[in-house]
């Protein structure tokens, strides 16, 4: 493998990369980076000059498989560790590159063998292990468009994607398993497909599985190496072939098909991956997402094994049967680089500090934060606690349509703080800007825009594209909108207040609901807090605040008058909740975000009846 242009060993010489990577013009950026990738046919042009819908690297042939498997093994990494897998009952497996293309072929060749072939769409619907990145590679070798559903969702989510998708077969496996429960999978795939709406599905292959139904659209995954000659050599796609469909929830209650193109989607995941975790050849990367969202799409499939990294995966809960697991993981394998949430971060800090005193987590030289602002008391706990005052923070926000990180502190060039996403990545214009349209100033939020096409940009919502311009493109045309506000501080560093519905007018002061969350918990006695505005006759909005607590604490009247003096005496005495309502769960999505819409219903009076397919623990509805 040639070396490429930005390349280092030392932070000298990355500080002195990233300086020549600065001077690049936009187009010239981007064809450096392209070249971390191995291309069949060479691209002729960097960009089409088009923003929404916009083609990247044309002309360019690639597979996505062969670059992150057969192109290693060629280069004489095939022992390599590429996966180092644990599940909840201490079960540990470790995969190298050579075993992991195995795996992926043998899938690949039973898909192909039903007559699953480029532009066919696959639904996977798996655990959280390498048979499900296998899966997702046998796809895309294949140049079949897979479509991950997240192994926690119920019938009902499974019917809508895959009608949506129109799929052509699904990968799932027995069952798996979550603090201490077992989640039949092939069960719930069983009643989905008895709806006409799933009539699309002609393949079901199915991985542990004892029994199956006397269908003949259900398959075993049987190991074989004798395998078709385009699973050997696979073909390579052009650059804007669809690598994936990755469903995100909409406030309509329908789910939305972002799909992602197969080249730019590559070439922006190996880049930030590269520039951001500056994985090394001895680093265990943990990114502790699912692939079933996009973080981990790319940063846990595609991003490090493009990259030739190793990666750790767990299936499973990793505060079960307590927070110690989390602890006992890194110390047993090393883990260097930890890529989490900050709901993780906070339900590590409510869990106390006894268990890291048990641990030696040394190994640690890298933290990441993703999902959503981390509020600056966590943080500042993170880097303390797990990253014992000497680990960086790189803070980093983006979305699935997005693709890939847009803003984050660049190790060994940025100084990370609290609250902060740091820069915009290279090539990246973000702007923010007030309701009229005028740039904002320094620590006045706005809207938060991106004014430049970027590779890793979605190129549209699957089968409705009239949709995704509505959403991302009309309300300032020329610029992608991202539905968040922001500020830039007089360092000129980003801070994310979060979505545009969770800034609020009261008497007339603009306030981030995030800096009344982060107010909140740096009380001793709160572990998690979600703050919404509702509509005020008199004052506009007034804030409603809902909040968990730290164990052994009690809610009481005494208890609520502390926290509004909290935030009076952080903030001001407008920011004031007019409630706080005590509740032992918060709802959130699977990945760990807070579902702010569902609570600002609840707040209202009203009947939750936005999409809830994605939240974790239905109860945390009602329970008070």
């Amino acid at each position: 493998m040639a070396i490429h242009p930005f390349s280092w060993q030392s932070s000298k010489e990355k500080q002195q990369s990233y300086k020549k990577a600065s001077s690049l013009s936009y187009d010239r950026f981007w064809h450096h980076e392209a070249m971390r990738l191995s291309w069949k046919e060479s691209f002729h042009q960097v960009h089409d000059g088009t923003f929404a819908g916009g083609e990247w690297f044309l002309g360019g042939g690639l597979n996505a498989s062969f670059n992150c498997l057969d192109r290693h093994i060629e280069n004489g990494l095939g022992q390599k560790t590429a996966i180092i897998f644990e599940n909840e009952d201490g079960f540990v497996k470790k995969y190298s590159y050579q075993e992991l293309h195995r795996l992926t072929c043998q899938i690949a060749h039973l898909l192909h063998e039903r007559g699953i072939t480029s532009g066919d769409r696959v639904a996977i619907y798996m655990p959280m292990n390498p048979q499900g990145i296998a899966s997702m590679l046998a796809c895309a070798r294949l140049g079949a468009i897979h479509t991950v559903i997240f192994g926690g969702f119920a019938k009902e989510a499974l019917i809508d994607r895959i009608h949506d998708a129109k799929a052509k077969a699904v990968i799932t496996a027995d069952s798996t398993k979550r603090k201490g429960h077992t989640i039949k999978l092939k069960d719930v795939v069983d009643k989905a497909l008895d709806d006409t709406k799933c009539n699309s599905v002609e393949t079901v292959l199915c991985f542990d599985c004892e029994t199956l139904a006397s269908d003949s659209r259900y398959i075993r995954f049987v190991p074989t190496d004798n395998w078709a000659e385009k699973v050997r050599e696979p073909h390579s796609f052009d650059a804007q072939h669809p690598l994936f469909i990755l469903y995100t929830s909409g406030t309509t209650g329908k789910p939305k098909g972002i799909f992602h193109a197969t080249g730019g989607y590559l070439v922006q995941v190996a880049s930030t991956t590269q520039w951001i975790f500056d994985l090394k050849d001895k680093d265990l990367f943990w990114c502790s997402a699912d692939i079933g969202w996009i973080t981990g799409h790319s940063y846990i499939c595609y991003g490090p094994l493009l990259l030739g990294n190793s990666i750790f995966i767990f299936e499973g809960a990793f505060n079960f049967p307590s927070a110690a697991r989390l602890y006992q993981l890194i110390e047993q394998h090393k883990i260097s680089v930890l890529y989490t949430a900050p709901t993780a971060v906070r339900m590590l800090m409510a869990a106390g500090e006894e268990y890291k005193g048990q641990h030696d987590i040394s190994s640690l030289r890298l933290l990441g934060s993703v999902g959503e602002p981390i509020n600056p008391e966590a943080w500042s706990w993170y880097k303390r606690v797990l990253g014992e005052d000497r680990c960086d923070i790189v803070d980093t926000w983006w979305q699935t349509e997005t693709g890939a990180i847009m803003m984050s502190a660049v190790p060994d060039i940025d100084t990370p703080k609290a609250g902060s996403a740091s820069k915009a990545f290279f090539a990246i214009d973000a702007e923010i800007i007030s309701e009229q349209g005028e740039l904002c100033k320094n620590n006045e939020t706005g809207y938060l825009l991106i004014k430049k096409p970027w590779p890793s940009l979605a190129r549209g919502i699957w089968g409705d594209q009239e949709r995704f311009l509505q959403s991302y493109f009309d309300k300032f045309p020329g610029a992608y909108f991202t539905g968040d506000g922001a500020y830039f501080d007089l360092d000129k560093d980003i801070h994310i207040n979060g979505r545009i519905d969770d800034v609020v007018n009261i008497s007339g002061h603009r306030l981030g609901t995030a800096e009344v969350e982060s107010a909140l918990v740096a009380h001793a006695a709160i572990a998690e807090a979600a703050v919404v505005g509702i509509h005020d006759d008199v004052t506009g909005q007034r804030l409603v605040a809902f909040v968990s607590l730290m164990p052994n604490v009690e809610p009481s009247d005494g208890l609520e008058e502390q926290l509004k003096e909290q935030v009076k005496n952080c903030i001001g005495s407008f920011a004031k909740p007019a409630a706080i309502h005590f509740r032992a769960l918060l709802p959130k999505t699977r990945s760990g975000k807070i579902m702010r819409r569902l609570l600002r219903s609840i707040a209202r009076g009203e009947e939750v009846k936005a999409d809830i397919t994605t939240l974790e623990d239905s109860s945390a509805l009602t329970t008070t």
